[in-house]
């Protein structure tokens, strides 16, 4: 079998795609999988680490504004309203050379072309949405797809009733490889070898681009909280040079117990959170299900403003099952992150009862789940 897959923009569109590659590799060794999205995007540099066939294409984005129509007319929407066709027909002969059974779409803007290429030859398409939130290009995507997969059974009141009737909840997929981690890889990968190993372990992550307003917090945060853990921090490539400055100015026992990344590779990851007693992060679709997968106690700074609010949404649903702790992005300051932050650095138990509860919100069976219905939908 023959399967296309796209989607991008983000990371929280590209590991759900990457994990039910894994599910189709697995179940059937032999198929063919090439990846579409924009040769500038995260999805390029982790489908290619995957090892998968990647096919750059033209992408453009719309900007919304809270100004109405007239805020749409920006110089960035005008530039790209321009992309778009050149997208298209750019997905279109990606589409019409791969001859693919099926079409596997995760969202984001860059998943559109492809899409519209492929409902142009009459190629089934199933998408899927990660948030609680119905993105807008899955919106779109969704009015072509045969089969719509949403992670939450909410999500299906964000779409109009004739899409509802094909839509089916499978939860969120998540990469093998968050399983795989080591303490004690992580401890020598990331240079805390020997580091004050009885100090707990804070995992910090903005995403894939970092955020600013999170690390900031975490710098005013760093005296008081160096002095009760260790901090692994993931801060995004615009803010590396900042932070790495202000490192050399701590004491020699302060910077080994920070450690701070631009990024955090896709083999890395299953060791920051083995290492991670506690996550504090965006909430992201893809981070909160890992946060879920491997029951990790987390502290949710979300992304405002979001589409929908869908980071606010995405954390609210664990902070309602008593499963993780919220700080308003307004409120996110190094005085709010340690009142958070130190209660539970004191308390083992307290952390275990939110690990415990996030996974229970667990879907171990998504990747698996829409394994099958690409396959049902390619096989036909």
């Amino acid at each position: 079998m023959r399967v296309l897959v796209t989607g991008g923009g983000t990371g929280g569109h590209v590991s759900p795609a990457l994990a039910v590659i894994q599910a189709l590799q697995k179940r059937e060794p032999g198929i063919v999988i090439r990846y579409v999205g924009s040769a500038t995007g995260v999805e390029a540099k982790l489908a290619r680490e995957a090892g998968l066939e990647f096919v750059g294409v033209a992408s453009g984005k719309l900007r919304r504004s809270s100004k109405g129509p007239l805020g749409l007319l920006t110089g960035a929407n005008l530039r790209d309203a321009f992309r778009v066709p050149q997208g298209f027909f750019q997905a279109l002969k990606a589409v019409k050379d791969f001859k693919p059974d099926v079409v596997f779409a995760t969202g984001g803007y860059v998943s559109v072309p492809a899409v519209l290429a492929a409902a142009s030859l009459r190629i089934p398409i199933l998408t899927h949405e990660q948030t609680v939130t119905v993105g807008l290009a899955n919106k779109i995507n969704g009015r072509y797809a045969k089969r719509i997969a949403l992670s939450f059974e909410g999500a299906k009141e964000e779409l109009p009733p004739a899409l509802q009737k094909k839509a089916f909840v499978t939860g969120n997929p998540v990469r093998e490889v968050i399983f795989a981690g080591s303490k004690n890889s992580a401890a020598s990968r990331f240079g805390f070898d020997g580091v004050d190993e009885c100090l707990p372990c804070i995992y910090v992550t903005g995403g894939a681009q970092g955020s600013r307003i999170l690390n900031n917090a975490v710098k005013d945060a760093l005296p008081t909280l160096l002095t009760q853990a260790r901090v692994l921090h993931q801060c995004g490539e615009s803010d590396i040079e900042a932070l790495e400055a202000y490192r050399k100015t701590l004491t020699d026992r302060e910077r080994s117990r920070w450690v701070v990344r631009a990024f955090v590779q896709s083999d890395e990851i299953g060791d920051a959170y083995a290492l991670a007693n506690l996550l504090v992060s965006r909430s992201g679709a893809g981070t909160v299900t890992e946060v879920c997968a491997l029951g990790k106690p987390a502290i949710f700074v979300p992304l405002v403003p979001t589409s929908g609010d869908e980071q606010t949404r995405n954390a609210q649903r664990l902070v309602d099952a008593g499963a993780a702790l919220l700080i308003k992005q307004s409120e996110c300051s190094g005085e709010s992150l340690l009142a958070a932050i130190l209660p539970l650095l004191d308390d083992a138990s307290r952390r275990a009862s939110l690990g415990g509860k996030a996974k229970k919100l667990a879907t171990p069976r998504a990747a698996e789940d829409l394994a099958d219905a690409i396959f049902a939908l390619g096989k036909k």
